[in-house]
């Protein structure tokens, strides 16, 4: 593990045998602490180990190490990354900068990510590696074995072999160890079962990863409409989009824009900037909360007692409503919720809300009617009409809050948004100004003629 040892002989001893020998973690530190190297340390890594680091470091590091190395280290390195993780990178990349690169790769190399790029953002395109191990099955075992020793190092996972027609389409997938268990002049079509799956290249991300979850495989093919057999898309990149998504879900969820890098390395400004709208626009919904207000002061005025019970009120109506669209958020990301469900979730969320209510209305009610009659505060002579008022907006209140979390995730689904976006502060927000308005409305309706 890197430790202060190995700082100290690093900043005295900068050199290739040290750097090589450190972990993918402890080099990818390296780079975070010392960002005025970073193109040096990049120079002396292997290109095995100078890939792998890569592809976990953030955008504008990349950059800033592509745009320093040499051009002749560039074109080697450019050229033996991975199809995926040189996609993922060049894609963000303004065009010309995207051309400039684009020329340093091989024919070949330059083919797989053109053909790449050229897939919709998103998409199992993208992520797909454009070469795998493939056979006829009319092929004996000796043969894919002969094939398998020739071209096994170009691909990055030998687990599996694909069976595919003379015209190319994907017919059947079998072990490797299958091949290794049978007779040498075996053929091909004696070992298939038919039986295989496989993603589509146009298939988004999302359902990718629900495929990838249901078979236990570290790769699965990616076939065209017509069943042609185009490549794999390895479990390893599957994990790389579920981090990235989940770390974009929980940033949107928070109430602000996506940051799309490492916390430490944001800028600032660009920090303040990515949240500032959101939060500017959340405090311009809280106004509303004021205009209520003063709609109903002469009601505040003639019943101080409700003033009192505003934050219990409107935080428990947030709170539900924050619950029910989180719950809905992560049922729509895994698939167990589709847009077409929204009824059913409507009636559960409405029963829910509705128990949930009355569970925390009761415990109001019995909180003062304690307070009460223990001397503790003193609630006026209607204090069994404060009680129920407070029940009965408790119910209210945390009825809407269950029904607009749990409804808002479809509306922003419906018009082809980001769930994520409903995001949690911003459900709370909408809550707390219906909220207010639920209170006041059964406060007049049920103190009218006592206290107002």
């Amino acid at each position: 593990m890197f430790n202060s040892h190995n700082k100290n002989y690093f900043q005295n001893n900068l050199n290739e045998k040290f750097l090589n020998d450190q972990t993918i973690s402890d080099l990818v530190k390296l780079i975070q602490d010392h960002p005025n190297k970073i193109v040096t340390i990049f120079g002396l890594l292997k290109l095995c180990k100078s890939t792998s680091v890569f592809k976990v470091l953030d955008f504008p590091i990349k950059k800033k190490i592509i745009e320093g190395l040499p051009s002749i280290k560039m074109m080697e390195f450019l050229n033996k990354l991975s199809v995926d993780d040189r996609v993922s990178f060049l894609e963000n990349l303004p065009k010309n900068s995207l051309k400039d690169l684009i020329k340093y790769l091989n024919p070949e190399e330059k083919r797989k990510t053109l053909v790449s790029l050229g897939y919709p953002e998103n998409s199992v395109g993208r992520l797909m590696i454009p070469y795998c191990l493939s056979v006829q099955e009319t092929w004996s075992v000796q043969e894919v074995l002969d094939y398998i020793r020739k071209e096994g190092k170009n691909s990055d996972v030998i687990e599996i072999v694909y069976i595919v027609d003379k015209s190319g389409k994907l017919v059947d997938d079998i072990k490797i160890r299958e091949f290794l268990l049978v007779d040498t002049k075996t053929k091909v079509s004696d070992l298939m079962d038919g039986q295989y799956t496989a993603l589509c290249v146009m298939d988004t991300e999302e359902e990718a990863t629900k495929i990838f979850s249901m078979n236990n495989r570290v790769s699965l093919p990616v076939i065209d409409d017509q069943k042609i057999l185009l490549g794999i898309v390895t479990i390893d990149d599957i994990l790389w989009v579920l981090n990235e998504n989940y770390r974009e879900d929980i940033q949107k969820i928070g109430g602000m824009e996506v940051l799309n890098q490492s916390y430490l390395n944001v800028p600032l400004f660009r920090l303040i900037k990515k949240r500032a709208g959101w939060l500017t626009l959340l405090f311009i919904g809280e106004m509303f909360t004021t205009t209520v207000m003063q709609k109903f002061s002469s009601v505040i005025e003639k019943a101080i007692v409700l003033a009192l019970f505003i934050p219990l009120v409107v935080s428990s109506g947030g709170n539900s409503g924050s619950q029910a669209a989180s719950l809905v958020i992560q049922a729509m990301a895994l698939g167990e919720v589709k847009i077409k469900d929204w009824w059913r979730v409507m009636q559960r969320e409405i029963v829910c809300g509705f128990f949930l209510g009355s569970i925390l209305g009761l415990t109001g009610f019995i909180r003062i009617i304690t307070w009460h009659n223990i001397n503790f505060y003193n609630y006026g002579p209607h204090w069994i009409l404060v009680g129920l008022t407070i029940f009965f907006s408790l119910i209210g209140v945390v009825l809407w809050g269950t029904f607009s979390g749990s409804m808002f995730p479809f509306i922003i689904k419906k018009f082809r948004g980001d769930p994520a976006s409903s995001s949690t502060p911003f459900v709370a927000t909408l809550v707390d100004v219906v909220g207010l308005i639920i209170y006041f409305s059964i406060s007049s309706l049920i103190l009218k003629g006592t206290l107002l």
